[in-house]
């Protein structure tokens, strides 16, 4: 994954932002470090995973270029090792006491709207308005920050698009072409069967249940649905959708999937390690034939505890089509992560100029380039450096004409627990697809309100 992509295509991120999620330390922040009231220590909440790393490298650097120029301010990393959802939990725990809560925070972007409306976050509005730095960065990744108050908490990183692995491999045993692009889901499904009557390797790996997170919602259901004629939520009334066909047949895939057994076995599907698991272990082993995932996965490959010299040559790489193949043809989803500062912090100067550090050109160009980000900084698509890094950025930002996003509503992540719980009955096999959309819409009913939702056309 090493080209160069065309800079209008990379210019075209600026379409793109919201983003996948990560890890956390052994250092959990319950230890009383954090928030400590004290203007000289900053600490730092990020994620950490064997498989990412990169960002903790980035931040590093930035910890030594801050203190260098912030004489007598003493910055306290403080990493959470764990996965998304555990991440997520460990950081509200943090964030649940100003004695713990940390003052720069690795924020994923759907968190944005709740973090800030449960008063986690500090505006950065202020600080913006006169760092000259900001009117780099595309005019989506600045709203990316962005939450109902219209105030401004956090800084893009990057942004991401997501589309289908093959091992080639797997296909070349298979019988299956090594330009594989289906045309439609039934097209997915039948090279799955092949794969699985002509190998021993685990057909195809699609996210869901409860114990992947967000991987279960954004890399395999949202995939889906927002490959049919329907979505979450519409956008013009401000209403969730219910009894969504749509919605069925995303829910349908699955099924199909665990009745013909293409998927990955129960053990493996329903660990919360699932997606690293997968993409580190299963792939690299051509033990599996298809994944559906992420761009920043080859930024593992290329360097660090999971790195893999042969990725570019055993790795092929399809657009994901929609349902039978209408237009547009394919289909993404995009997100991202910001760094945000805690609202319990002694300095939020401070902590703004470490995240002004950490996302300057340098490091952004740093981290955009080992983590597989599209970045959202023009000077940064512009380089080219960052443009020769991945020979996987020219296919990964070319699916920005085709993303979607996510619903930015302070509610979302609940509705995201609802569907990871509809696609996990259907990973079990414990409920049909219509019986999981009928629950699906109670629970999202009881989340939102009915008066917030309306049936779909």
């Amino acid at each position: 994954m090493r080209k160069k992509y065309a800079a209008t295509a990379i210019l075209c991120s600026a379409a793109l932002l919201g983003m996948a999620a990560c890890s956390g330390g052994s250092q959990s922040g319950q230890s009383g470090s954090a928030g400590n009231g004290d203007p000289n220590t900053l600490t730092i909440a990020y994620q950490k995973t064997a498989a990412f790393h990169q960002l903790e490298n980035m931040l590093e650097k930035a910890k030594t270029e801050f203190e260098a120029s912030h004489e007598g301010i003493t910055v306290n990393m403080q990493p959470i090792e764990a996965d998304q959802d555990q991440y997520f939990t460990k950081l509200a725990l943090m964030n649940g006491s100003p004695s713990t809560a940390p003052d720069v925070i690795y924020e994923d972007t759907f968190q944005v709207m709740p973090d800030a409306e449960a008063g986690y976050l500090y505006p950065m509005d202020e600080f913006l308005d006169q760092w000259e730095d900001w009117d780099q960065f595309d005019k989506s990744a600045q709203q990316a920050g962005v939450a109902t108050d219209g105030k401004t908490y956090g800084v893009s990183l990057g942004t991401d698009t997501r589309a289908l692995y093959f091992h080639k491999d797997v296909f070349k045993e298979a019988g299956l072409p090594e330009d594989w692009q289906p045309k439609n889901w039934n097209e997915i499904l039948d090279a799955a069967r092949t794969i699985k009557q002509k190998t021993d390797a685990i057909p195809l790996a699609i996210y869901g249940g409860k114990a992947a997170g967000e991987a279960s919602t954004m890399q395999g259901f949202e995939m889906l649905l927002y490959g049919t004629d329907d979505t979450l939520y519409d956008e013009e009334s401000q209403k969730w959708i219910t009894g969504s066909k749509g919605f069925r047949d995303a829910l349908g895939f699955y099924k199909t999937v665990t009745d013909e057994e293409l998927g990955l076995p129960l053990d493996i599907a329903l660990e919360s390690s699932v997606g690293d698991k997968t993409s580190h272990e299963l792939l690299p082993a051509g033990k599996v034939g298809i994944v559906m995932d992420g761009s920043w996965v080859p930024g593992s490959w290329i360097e660090g505890e999971q790195e893999w010299d042969e990725w570019a040559d055993k790795i092929g790489f399809a657009k994901m089509p929609t349902q039978n193949g209408q237009k547009p043809g394919f289909t993404s989803m995009s997100g991202g992560w910001l760094l945000s500062i805690g609202a319990s912090t002694a300095n939020p100067q401070a902590a703004f100029d470490f995240i002004s550090i950490a996302t300057n050109m340098e490091n952004s160009k740093l981290y955009d380039t080992t983590e597989s980000q599209i970045a959202v900084r023009r000077d940064v698509q512009e380089d080219p450096e960052y443009l020769n890094y991945n020979e996987s950025f020219e296919f990964f930002s070319g699916l920005v004409q085709y993303t979607h996003f996510r619903p930015a509503t302070p509610d979302y992540s609940q509705i995201s627990s609802n569907i990871q719980v509809a696609t996990e009955s259907m990973v079990t096999g414990e409920a049909t697809p219509e019986q999981a959309a009928e629950q699906y819409d109670q629970t999202l009913i009881g989340i939102v309100g009915e008066e917030n939702t309306q049936a779909a056309q």
